[in-house]
C-alpha cells in the first residue's frame, strides 16, 4: 500500500471519529491501567461490568491493597483468568505505592516492570491516559493492518513497527483506537461488513463480502 492510499484512509477514520477513546469505563489513570490489566482475553463489555462494580467501593492503588486480595476476587471473577489478574494487579498496587507514591507511572520501563503489564498494556496507557502517540496492537489492530494492507506483518510486534513507521504524526495519537473500532464493528473477523465501510474503495482485501 503506498503513502497516498495510507494518508486518505487515516482522514477517513479521523472524519467520521475526530475524537476516539477507549471504549473501557475510567476516570483517573489507575482505573485505566487496572482495567486494561483486567481486559487481556476479555471483552471491555465485560470488564466495565465488573469495574462499574469495584471502581466505586476502590480506585486507587491503596483502596485496592485494603479490599484484599480475596475482596478484589470477589468483583472481578466475573472475568476470565481472574485470579491471576487479581494476584498481578494487587502486586501492581504495592509497586505504584512503594515506588510511585501511588500515581501510575508514565514511562515505559516503569509500566513494564508492573506485574501483569506487557507492551500493550504499556502502550495503551501511556497513550490513552498520557497523550503518547503509541501503537497498542491487539488482535483487532493486527487483523485489520493485515487485511487492509495498511501494515502487513507476521506478527503483533512487526505490525507494530510498521505502523509506527508508515502513520505520519498527525494521526499516531489516534490510530489505535480508530483500527480496534474499526475492527470491532466493521472489519470484522469472519465476514468483514464491506459494504458499510467507509475505506472499502482504499483497502486491498481482494475477496470483499457484501
Amino acid at each position: 500500500m503506498n503513502k497516498d492510499k495510507r494518508y486518505q484512509i487515516f482522514s477517513r477514520l479521523r472524519e467520521a471519529n475526530p475524537n476516539p477513546t477507549t471504549e473501557l469505563n475510567w476516570s483517573n489513570n489507575f482505573e485505566l491501567l487496572a482495567a486494561v490489566l483486567l481486559s487481556a482475553q476479555a471483552t471491555d463489555v465485560g470488564v466495565n461490568k465488573a469495574t462499574d462494580k469495584l471502581f466505586p467501593v476502590a480506585n486507587t492503588p491503596q483502596a485496592i491493597i485494603d479490599l484484599g486480595l480475596e475482596g478484589l476476587k470477589s468483583y472481578i471473577k466475573t472475568i476470565g483468568l481472574f485470579n491471576t489478574k487479581a494476584t498481578n494487579l494487587m502486586k501492581t498496587c504495592h509497586i505504584l505505592v512503594d515506588k510511585h507514591g501511588g500515581e501510575v507511572p508514565a514511562t515505559r520501563k516503569a509500566l513494564e516492570a508492573l506485574p501483569g503489564v506487557g507492551r500493550k498494556t504499556a502502550n495503551v496507557v501511556l497513550n490513552t491516559a498520557f497523550g503518547q502517540p503509541t501503537i497498542a496492537v491487539d488482535t483487532h489492530i493486527f487483523r485489520v493492518s493485515n487485511r487492509t494492507g495498511i501494515a502487513k506483518g507476521k506478527d503483533v510486534d512487526e505490525v507494530e513497527q510498521k505502523l509506527l513507521r508508515h502513520v505520519p504524526a498527525e494521526f499516531k495519537k489516534d490510530i489505535h483506537h480508530w483500527l480496534i473500532l474499526h475492527g470491532r464493528y466493521t472489519c470484522v473477523a469472519r465476514k468483514p461488513r464491506c459494504l458499510s465501510c467507509i475505506i472499502e474503495d482504499l483497502c486491498e482485501f481482494k475477496e470483499k463480502t457484501e
